[in-house]
């Protein structure tokens, strides 16, 4: 068996709820819903009462492989669509709205989202089988969260971000298959399967600072900063070969650390409309994954060096928004669109097909519909009730996302039959829903 890699160095999955991805997942200096679990927790201030986000997305496109001598094969994402579909859930509450007037400066939610990896697929007759014909990455963090405003124009939060797996989410563990090269005494031919799961934990810390604010008091320039902490997961699962276990198997996930800052200016906001462009810069440091070395029980071990590299991430966004129009009373309606620059840390060296990690260019466009007050969302469901249990308004996030990568041609792999030129094609549809109560 060649050296394998067992896919936990998947990249991030940056869309996590609609109205962000539709404006080029730049959204950490506005963060005013629920969603701020994920970009700003300190956001979490703005957001009123009790609100939730359940989203989900619909990934699509394929990995066409070219080898140096002419011989073309294509991959994909576990089928036409990804499955199962990266989704997220955030929940939020303004302790002062629910009944805590003493701890009126304080919001707490709860937030779960696929944070990191993508299924992906290719023949197993293919030309790199021997590096993998499949893997997946089926990772969810849980991120309780809680945000305090000091004043009215700084606000901080933290959370915890516990990276773990779910039974209910494919195989319930990081899983990659290949077919052996007749390694460690594994037949030539025979397919080979290392598997694992763990748990592991990290902090997310955050503030939110607003200079400027129109005259009824919304913010016409923020800035944010957020700091992700790097976690470690240890990960312990089997070697399988034709479906039998051989070994127990086990290795340490790094997760990077992230550092992002973002500002947001609003042109123009009244009580008619708002416009709002928005700047982020991350600096994400995947360094931190130097190898993945797999220990196996019978003593023997799979050696994975990664040597990544650090990388940026840049995110540009705009949102036009109308606020409870003539043509549409009760309603407020968003146009969004976006750009972002994701850099690539993965040298030719240690490249696996199992992950795109390719410089991408990702384009947005995004719509949001906000319904309050006496309005009807779908012209059937009543938008506010006078119950408790009835929410004061349901709000529909679309966004759509292409991902343009950069050709890359690999040389000089440790496993040769990878090098080649890669022509990744991705595209993703995302849907919220919110509920304000």
């Amino acid at each position: 068996m060649e050296s394998t890699d067992s896919q936990a160095q998947a990249l991030r999955f940056q869309p996590q709820g609609a109205r962000a991805a539709g404006q080029g997942n730049a959204f950490a200096a506005e963060a005013d819903d629920a969603s701020a679990i994920r970009y700003n927790p300190a956001g979490l201030t703005q957001v009123h009462g009790i609100q939730s986000v359940v989203g989900i997305n619909v990934l699509g496109g394929s990995v066409k492989f070219t080898s140096p001598t002419g011989l073309d094969s294509r991959g994909d994402f576990n089928g036409s669509v990804n499955w199962p579909p990266p989704s997220n859930f955030y929940l939020s509450a303004d302790l002062a709205r629910v009944g805590l007037p003493i701890l009126s400066p304080v919001t707490v939610g709860i937030g779960l989202t696929s944070p990191f990896g993508m299924n992906t697929r290719h023949p197993v007759d293919g030309p790199f089988n021997t590096a993998v014909t499949s893997a997946a990455l089926p990772l969810i963090a849980i991120k309780p969260t809680i945000a305090y405003k000091i004043n009215e124009d700084l606000s901080v939060g933290v959370s915890a971000d516990i990276y773990t797996f779910a039974s209910f989410l494919g195989e319930g563990h990081v899983e990659q298959k290949q077919i052996s090269a007749g390694a460690l005494g594994i037949p030539v031919g025979a397919s080979v399967e290392l598997n694992g799961k763990g748990t592991g934990a990290g902090v997310t810390a955050s503030l939110l600072y607003t200079p400027v604010r129109n005259g009824a008091g919304k913010p016409i320039m923020s800035i944010g900063l957020v700091y992700h902490s790097q976690a470690v997961l240890p990960l312990s699962g089997s070697l399988l070969v034709n479906g039998a276990k051989v070994a127990d198997a086990s290795t340490d996930l790094v997760l990077p650390q992230i550092v992002t800052g973002a500002v947001a200016v609003w042109p123009v906001r009244t009580g008619e409309k708002e416009w709002k462009v928005e700047l982020d810069v991350e600096y994400v440091g995947w360094s931190s994954n130097r190898n993945l070395d797999v220990r196996l029980s019978n003593g023997a071990t799979i050696p994975q060096p990664q040597q990544w590299n650090n990388v940026p991430v840049i995110a540009f966004g705009t949102e036009y928004k109308w606020l409870s129009p003539q043509w549409l009373p009760h309603w407020d309606v968003a146009v969004r669109s976006g750009y972002t620059y994701t850099g690539d840390p993965v040298p030719d060296r240690t490249f696996n097909p199992a992950t795109i990690s390719l410089s991408a260019h990702t384009l947005s466009l995004g719509a949001g519909f906000l319904c309050t007050g006496t309005g009807r969302f779908l012209g059937i469901i009543p938008c506010s009730g006078e119950s408790a249990l009835w929410p004061k308004g349901i709000g529909l996030d679309l966004a759509y996302q292409e991902w343009f990568y950069e050709s890359r041609t690999v040389v000089d792999n440790l496993n040769p039959t990878v090098n080649g030129t890669y022509h990744p094609f991705v595209h993703l549809g995302t849907l919220s829903l919110r509920t304000l109560f």
